[in-house]
């Protein structure tokens, strides 16, 4: 029998045994605690507002639908776990691995997941705004349609990501890795970019009216189709002179400087959780974002960056 711990703060509520967890009823106490191995298990409709998941090994476990409003999950892994439909408006999700996890349609307003992993995860649809993901992970992720509105990314990993028609409206991406991802039709209306990476991302009909570009490296990258660009946010941008550009608009090259997005260090009680910091080589300006640990520094050489 797979093993589970269940422990409860409340003490209104007692299971006969820990085995019970696999059979519990419809509607959980609010304060359960849900920590050991259990690999596919069955959550899905349940209530689990404010449930705490502690280090817990879910893998493949199914919570379609499931009401983890509040939720503390801590360090966890639901590597391939189903939350499609799931509510997680207001949880916790620091340090915790979701790697090919389905968040399809998922409720996940105001989520605090930094430095938590979505590696090739699906959250088309999904819900995330005014979130914290610094630092995050979303590299291959399937994230079209989805809902960023007001996140905090800074430093974020999303490359190769799928990101069609996706609403960056007011994110911060401060140097975010955007390399090879697909962002036609996205939104990043008045988002913060500084600094940001976009080396092959296709961009065809994304919208980038008000958005900061400052120092964001665009070489290579086709903005012909791109709408709301201005000559002064490209003023400030690194791309090449024969830049692909909408009418009226050119590129005037930039100069090599490197930014320096720190770790992110999360102490939580009882856990330490340190998620991986990021180089960002790109040539634009000397820029300091406010909010992120940024060290900047001129570097002369001129290789392509990497």
């Amino acid at each position: 029998m797979r093993s589970l711990a269940i422990l409860f703060a409340a003490t209104a509520l007692s299971l006969a045994h820990v085995g019970g967890a696999l059979a519990m009823d419809k509607d959980v106490a609010r304060r359960v605690a849900l920590g050991g191995s259990c690999p596919g298990c069955e959550f899905s409709g349940r209530q689990l507002v404010g449930a705490n998941f502690m280090g817990g090994n879910f893998v493949n476990a199914a919570l379609v639908g499931t009401d983890l409003r509040g939720a503390r999950v801590l360090g966890s892994k639901f590597n391939g776990a189903d939350f499609t439909r799931a509510d997680l408006r207001g949880a916790s999700v620091l340090g915790t691995s979701f790697i090919n996890a389905n968040f399809s349609n998922a409720q996940l307003e105001g989520l605090e997941g930094q430095g938590a992993i979505f590696t090739g995860a699906i959250l088309t649809g999904a819900h995330l705004k005014s979130s914290n993901l610094q630092g995050a992970v979303f590299i291959n992720a399937q994230i079209s349609n989805g809902q960023f509105r007001g996140c905090e990314m800074q430093g974020a990993r999303m490359t190769g990501v799928v990101a069609t028609g996706a609403d960056f409206t007011d994110a911060q991406l401060q140097a975010t890795d955007l390399t090879n991802g697909n962002f036609e039709h996205a939104s990043f209306r008045n988002a913060q970019l500084q600094g940001a990476r976009l080396m092959g991302a296709q961009l065809e009909g994304a919208d980038f009216r008000g958005a900061q570009l400052m120092a964001a490296d665009l070489r290579g990258v086709d903005l012909s189709r791109v709408r709301g660009l201005t000559q002064e946010q490209l003023d400030h941008a690194c791309l090449t002179a024969s830049a692909e550009l909408p009418p009226g608009l050119k590129g005037k090259g930039c100069h090599q400087i490197s930014i320096h997005v720190s770790p992110l260090n999360m102490h939580v009680p009882g856990m330490s959780m340190r998620a991986q910091g990021m180089d960002v080589h790109t040539k634009g300006m000397d820029v300091h974002v406010p909010g992120v640990d940024m060290h900047t520094e001129v570097d002369n050489d001129d290789d392509d960056p990497h």
